[in-house]
């Protein structure tokens, strides 16, 4: 069965339009595909216009919040959720203000640096989210830069070097509050791909230990499941992370994270046994 419940389009900071991420995955024969773009759900309304006989159309949306004590990046993907839910769009507001203060320390940062980056950054934006790919691709084009990736690499990675880096922190909404924002809108929490909850599992792999303890907790708190499937895990990552799954009785998805042209090396879909995603489509009544 091919799904993915995790990608991107342009209305955060993918490059292909909803449409087109709808139509793909029709034509690809795919069983179920949600849109999570970045703290917001602008794309939603095109995505769902799309839908055909074959492939079944979820609202998401991936939020960046509060990531706990020890740890450094908690990406939640919310889905199945009602886009139009009202407590949910005072939410996100305030999530896109937090986003727009860091956007200006950001710009600041690189008029420090001689880089002057004018109001015309905002077009590179397709909504209202303007995200550090589309200052990677600013700078790409205006040739500071051979890529996006060594744009991240020199200047918009949060570990980027000291004497280049423009990397600002941004506001992140706890934990609490935001499972009780996604609940409240009809959705589910999902945690996004947890070999990133600490920076420098990227390095070593992931400490399961640490990672099932604080899964445990988050259970308790209202975390429905995690991606434990993931196009960027290795094998031993997917079956790790679906063994502390299972044992803590979460929930499953399996995620691309495809941005289009931004990400090159990640395609669409995520091939799975139906036994592994049937207990979340059911939980999405997307069983038929």
């Amino acid at each position: 069965m091919i799904v993915d419940f995790h990608c991107h389009s342009t209305a955060s900071d993918g490059t292909c339009a909803p449409r087109e991420i709808a139509e793909r995955a029709e034509k690809g024969g795919f069983a179920v595909l949600a849109l999570t773009d970045h703290d917001n759900c602008d794309g939603v309304k095109e995505l769902l216009s799309v839908q055909g006989a074959g492939t079944r159309l979820v609202a998401g949306i991936e939020l960046s919040i509060d990531p706990g004590e020890g740890f450094d990046r908690f990406h939640l993907l919310g889905l199945g959720i009602d886009p139009d839910n009202e407590e949910l769009k005072v939410f996100l507001k305030k999530i896109l203000d937090g986003r727009n203060a860091r956007n200006e320390r950001i710009v600041d940062n690189f008029r420090r640096l001689g880089i002057r980056l004018g109001a015309e950054i905002n077009d590179y934006a397709h909504g209202d989210v303007l995200a550090r790919p589309h200052f990677g691709r600013w700078l790409m084009d205006h040739g500071y830069v051979a890529s996006v990736k060594e744009a991240f690499d020199r200047y918009l990675a949060d570990d980027a070097p000291a004497e280049t880096r423009c990397y600002e922190e941004r506001f992140h909404p706890s934990q609490e509050e935001a499972f009780r924002i996604i609940h409240g809108a009809g959705g589910l929490c999902v945690m996004a791909h947890p070999k990133y909850w600490r920076r420098y599992w990227k390095e070593t792999g992931p400490e399961y230990a640490a990672a099932e303890r604080e899964l445990a907790r988050l259970k308790e708190v209202g975390l429905d499941g995690i991606e434990a499937i993931y196009q960027a895990n290795t094998v031993e990552e997917d079956v790790q992370f679906q063994r502390i799954a299972d044992r803590l009785g979460y929930l499953k998805t399996a995620g691309s994270d495809f941005h289009g042209a931004n990400k090159l090396q990640i395609h669409l879909g995520m091939e799975v046994p139906e036994s592994y995603i049937a207990p979340f489509l059911e939980r999405l009544n997307l069983v038929q």
